[in-house]
Formats: structure tokens, C-alpha cells, sequence
């Protein structure tokens, strides 16, 4: 199949390219990059060796209609745009937040943009989707924070085994999360030896991606008895997420853990990994998997979840290729690691 990645030269891009040269089935066959036309691919991608003949071409729609399948890694707001030129023949994966939110009031909100409307929301693991992803033409590709805390949260939520209204969530992301664009306090000097909370007080833009998701789960439409509280952290590291999860219970660990046994067993992806040990994003890096762990704090009556993944693989490039894999008929797991880099 003939691939495009509009967005190549960001870090969500880059991944996208790294995973695809080593893809039995997708050639990657046009690869643009806006304000980077023209330069090397290595230029801005030094690992990429397997480009090293390659550069970045001009965004153009009439290439992209060339292509079976395009991966649009564009800031968002620029995927709403670009798709009104693009052929019903090519299948889209978006990494953006275009097309993420059934909600027109939840985008205003919280993007304070015009509404371009929904696509299907492609979490592969979640009940229902796989069969969804594989008949769609466009999906939504969901965010990292968002895919990190849904799965987190998902099966106590489906199992009716917690409060929804009350899901207490503390994140941290390392700084591909922010994308490529130049800011001073991404810089090397200011985010070293230090962290800090950001978006503080309720205002991050995946909170209503994750009450839509976990709200759908309880079968009540659109999320409304579903409430996240989200602070979301900047960590001095280059990519990663960990996050903890809590939620009101009456259940025990032991019926809680079996609820995700039962979610995950056969999920290719998704770990529960063995009590006594905890996720760590230094596992993660690389792949596209999820570490998660729970415990029930007796004291407080909390189900607690820490989850980690990649904020490039599994919460962008890993998982956008997961969903492509399905569109396209393949093996969901063709190009993609359920094992990290390790230390």
C-alpha cells in the first residue's frame, strides 16, 4: 500500500516514519513537511538513515490522493482544513484533535475553534472498536494522555466498579509531548532538574476526549456522569507518560484485578503486570505498549491505577499505525514492538 504522513518532520512524524521503514506492507511514498519542504529528511531526522536520500516534500492534496492510506501529524486545526481536498478513496489516520470530540459545546471549550465534527475515536482495545476501526475510512486518532488514562480507567468504569463522577487523574509527560515547535521553557536549561504542573485546574484539552470514551463504556451516550479531575506534569525527560489513576470503590483488589485480567489477557499491547511491580516509562520507549498496575487503598476506598506508555508510540505514531494495520486488513501488531528499549 502507498503511504503519505503529512507532518513528517514533527516528533509524532518521525516516529511515523522510523516505524514505517521497517513495515512489511506500507511503503511510505510521500512524505511532506510544510515550512521543512525541500530539506533532507536526516536533516531534522538524524536516525532515520533509511531516508537518507529523501526529502521532505510540499503539502499537497493532489499527492496525498495518490496514496492508499495518509497519516496527518499536523498541529491542530490544520487537519479540518486539509481534509475537505482529500479523496473519499484515501483512508485518513489523524493524530490531531480535529475530529476527536462528538461534543460541539466540549471543543469550543475547550479548543475555542470552529467544530469540524467527529470521526471515529480508535482506541483498538476498547470494547467494540476493532470492528469499527476495520470498516472506517477516517479515524480519529486519540490523544496520549487520553489513551494512557481511558485504558487505565476503562474496565472498572465498564465493570460498574467505581465511582465515575469522582476519577481523580495526575499525569506526567515528557516534552515530545509538547511538539517540535520551539518554546523557552521546553528548553534544555529550564526543564532540567525540574518539574512542574501545567494547563492546572481542569483545563487540559483531553478531558473531554476521556469522558466521551468512558462515558460511551457506561452505555449513557456521551460521558455526562462521567467527571475527570486532570493535572497534568511537565517531566525533565524526552518522551514517556505515567500516570495515576484513582477512583471511589467498594470492591476489593482481588475483584478489581480480575476485571482487568479479563479486559487484557489477550490484548497484544496492554499489560497488567504481575503484583509487586510497577510501570515504568524507561520500558516503554520505543513501543507500542502499555504497562499498567493496580492496588485498592483500604484507608480511602480507592481503586488506584498507574499506567505508562510512550507519548510517541502507543499515545501517537505506535497507536496510529495499530489502527492503519486494522483499516488496512493486516495484523494490527505488523511494525509495531510490544517490548521497549529498556534502559
Amino acid at each position: 500500500m502507498k503511504i503519505g504522513v503529512v507532518g513528517a518532520s514533527g516528533y509524532a512524524g518521525g516516529e511515523l516514519l522510523r516505524l514505517l521503514s521497517k513495515h512489511p506492507e506500507f511503503e511510505a511514498t510521500y512524505l511532506a513537511a510544510g515550512s521543512n519542504a525541500g530539506e533532507k529528511i536526516t536533516s531534522i531526522h538524524s536516525h532515520l538513515v533509511a531516508y537518507s536520500n529523501r526529502s521532505f516534500s510540499a503539502t499537497s492534496a493532489s499527492e496525498i490522493n495518490k496514496c492508499d492510506l495518509v497519516f496527518l501529524a499536523l498541529p491542530h486545526g490544520e487537519s479540518a482544513s486539509l481534509v475537505k481536498e482529500i479523496s473519499s478513496q484515501v483512508k485518513i489516520v489523524d493524530l490531531g484533535a480535529d475530529f476527536r470530540l462528538k461534543k460541539a459545546q466540549s471543543w469550543k471549550k475547550y479548543y475555542n475553534d470552529s467544530y469540524a465534527g467527529a470521526w471515529l475515536y480508535a482506541i483498538p482495545e476498547l470494547p467494540g472498536k476493532r470492528a469499527a476501526i476495520a470498516a472506517a475510512d477516517r479515524v480519529a486518532n486519540p490523544g496520549c494522555y487520553a489513551t494512557a488514562i481511558a485504558l487505565a480507567a476503562a474496565p472498572a468504569v465498564r465493570g460498574g466498579g467505581v465511582d465515575a463522577s469522582d476519577i481523580v487523574v495526575v499525569a506526567a509527560s515528557g516534552t515530545t509531548g509538547a511538539g517540535r515547535t520551539s518554546k523557552v521553557n521546553l528548553s534544555a536549561s529550564e526543564i532540567m532538574n525540574s518539574m512542574t504542573s501545567y494547563k492546572f485546574g481542569g483545563v487540559h484539552q483531553h478531558t473531554p476526549e476521556i469522558e466521551e470514551t468512558l462515558g460511551e463504556l457506561q452505555g449513557n451516550g456521551h460521558g455526562s456522569a462521567v467527571k475527570i479531575s486532570f493535572t497534568p506534569i511537565l517531566a525533565p525527560m524526552p518522551r514517556g507518560i505515567l500516570a495515576t489513576v484513582t477512583m471511589k470503590t467498594s470492591q476489593d483488589e482481588k475483584s478489581l484485578r480480575a476485571l482487568y485480567e479479563n479486559a487484557y489477557s489477550r490484548e497484544p499491547f496492554v499489560k497488567l503486570l504481575e503484583p509487586g511491580f510497577l510501570p515504568e516509562t524507561s520500558s516503554l520507549i520505543g513501543s507500542n505498549a502499555v504497562h499498567m498496575q493496580i492496588a485498592v487503598d483500604p484507608h480511602t476506598s480507592r481503586l488506584i491505577v498507574s499506567v505508562a506508555i510512550d507519548n510517541l508510540g502507543k499515545g501517537a505514531a505506535g497507536q496510529a499505525l495499530q489502527n492503519a494495520n486494522i483499516m488496512a486488513g493486516l495484523d494490527e501488531t505488523l511494525g509495531l514492538d510490544a517490548m521497549g528499549i529498556g534502559q
